[in-house]
C-alpha cells in the first residue's frame, strides 16, 4: 500500500457512524474495526481518511442492511494537515464501499473526495467527482 504526503489525523474509532458517499445502495455505516490493525494491546483502533475499514450498514437497500463490508474513508470532520501547512478538514464524515480487491462498489462518488484517497488507490479516482 502507498503511503499518504498528508499528516492524518486518526479521529474515527469503530462504533463512528460514516455516511455512504456512493450509489452502492447502503446510506448508514457504523465502523466495527480497522482493516490491518496494529497497535497497543486493548486501544481501540482509530482510523482517517484512506484507511480500510469494515462496516456494518445501518440503513440502505435491504441487501445490505446487517450486513458486513469494506469501506475506505473519503472524508473526515477532524482536520488534517497537508505537507504545504495547508490543513484541510469536510463536513462530514464519509466512506465508499469496496470489494476484497479494492475495487468500488458504486459508480459514482457523491461530494468531495480527498487526494490522498486518490494517491494510494487509483482506481477510485475513476468515480470521483471532485478532488479536493
Amino acid at each position: 500500500m502507498k503511503s499518504v504526503s498528508s499528516k492524518i489525523s486518526k479521529s474515527l474509532i469503530p462504533s463512528s457512524v460514516l455516511t455512504c458517499a456512493d450509489n452502492s445502495g447502503a446510506k448508514t455505516l457504523m465502523i466495527i474495526n480497522k482493516v490491518g490493525k496494529a497497535g497497543r494491546k486493548g486501544r481501540l483502533a482509530a482510523s482517517g481518511i484512506g484507511d480500510i475499514v469494515m462496516c456494518s450498514v445501518k440503513s440502505g437497500s435491504p441487501q445490505y442492511i446487517k450486513k458486513k463490508v469494506r469501506v475506505v474513508i473519503i472524508r473526515q470532520k477532524q482536520p488534517m494537515r497537508r505537507s504545504s501547512g495547508m490543513r484541510v478538514r469536510f463536513e462530514d464524515n464519509a466512506g465508499i464501499l469496496i470489494t476484497e480487491s479494492d475495487l468500488p462498489v458504486g459508480t459514482e462518488v457523491k461530494g468531495a473526495m480527498a487526494r490522498e484517497v486518490v494517491e494510494r488507490y487509483i482506481k477510485l479516482a475513476g468515480i470521483a467527482s471532485r478532488v479536493v
